[in-house]
């Protein structure tokens, strides 16, 4: 008996895909919001609804990951090598970049003393004892992460909105919600 690949992502993994899209680009958005804000209760709120979008992302980047690992995605479209190599790159670029922003902002925030408690509810550990001079140092990673993010992101986006409307291969119905379109 022979099985043959299905040629969209799973339901899961489009709902991942979508939902971390989302999540990314909303926190992303705060994030530059909110830096410039001056001391204030709104700004605090801001922080820690931040800092809960942050463990949220790496926590359906864990699931992302492990789903990933244990579902085969669709075979790849017909593309030169190169195009597959840059797609297989920015992708793993993401998935790095996924755990690597909320890690370093959680690191910056234990670093400065400034505990993590996901959703109000549930204190996390911190990743390192508070030091000030660490987390001034850390604090510019992480936007620097972010940034790089954002980029790879607007790099993935270009890729795939190229093969919807140049090369219209249906690359991008692999992965859109609901039926498959071309």
């Amino acid at each position: 008996m022979t099985h043959t690949r299905p040629t969209r992502y799973t339901a899961t993994s489009i709902a991942l895909h979508w939902g971390l899209a989302l999540a990314i680009a909303s926190t992303f958005g705060l994030g530059l919001y909110m830096a410039d804000l001056p001391f204030s209760p709104q700004r605090v709120q801001l922080y820690s609804w931040h800092k809960w979008a942050g463990v949220t992302i790496l926590a359906l980047s864990v699931f992302r990951l492990l789903w990933r690992l244990a579902h085969r995605p669709p075979p790849d479209a017909p593309m030169p090598a190169w195009q597959l190599r840059a797609s297989q790159l920015a992708h793993r670029a993401l998935y790095g970049l996924f755990f690597a922003v909320p890690l370093a902002g959680w690191a910056y925030s234990s670093a400065a003393g400034f505990p993590v408690v996901w959703f109000g509810v549930l204190p996390l550990p911190d990743l390192l004892p508070v030091d000030k001079a660490l987390a001034e140092t850390i604090k510019p990673v992480h936007g620097w992460l972010a940034w790089t993010l954002l980029a790879v992101v607007a790099l993935h986006v270009a890729a795939a909105l190229k093969h919807q409307f140049i090369d219209r291969d249906a690359l991008m119905g692999r992965m859109w919600p609901g039926r498959a379109r071309r």
